[in-house]
């Protein structure tokens, strides 16, 4: 799969998100700005996808009975330019690594909200290089001299 060129606009967010929760916060962040559209099961997704391959689909990597692989394989086939990230709060290193061999993104649930804007306006490698196995140094509070360190380190 391949990202997106610079001079394209994304215009269509597919979500397939079980937690109502994050995909309304999803939707109000992103809702306005382009054609958004939240699935909570593999089945609703797996219909939008096939009659309107999105620019960018999000997922769950967990869909109840499916996984948001599935989702991907099926995008790449509607359409290889679309951008695919998948998600979670339980990671599986080898779900993580068989989503980024198809040329899905991979981000936690935590972060997703932060880190879409990202995805949807920068021009992406052709793959996710980074490796799921490696500790995130950005987690672990590594102290400092700024004063609002301070309640941390005492």
């Amino acid at each position: 799969m391949r990202g997106a060129p610079a001079d394209t606009i994304v215009k269509h967010l597919l979500v397939a998100e079980p937690n109502p929760a994050l995909s309304a916060s999803l939707k109000r962040d992103y809702g306005e700005r382009l054609a958004f559209v939240g699935c909570r099961d593999f089945h609703c997704a797996r219909t939008h996808l096939l009659e309107s391959p999105p620019d960018v689909l999000v997922t769950n990597l967990r869909l109840v009975d499916y996984n948001g692989l599935h989702l991907v394989l099926l995008a790449q086939a509607a359409n290889p330019r679309t951008r695919c990230i998948v998600h979670t709060d339980r990671p599986d290193l080898l779900l993580i690594r068989e989503a980024q061999a198809n040329g899905a993104f991979f981000e936690y649930t935590a972060r997703l909200p932060h880190s879409l804007a990202g995805y949807l306006d920068a021009r992406l490698p052709d793959r996710d290089r980074r490796d799921p196995e490696r500790f995130d140094r950005r987690i672990a509070f590594r102290g400092g001299r700024r004063t609002a360190d301070h309640a941390a380190l005492v």
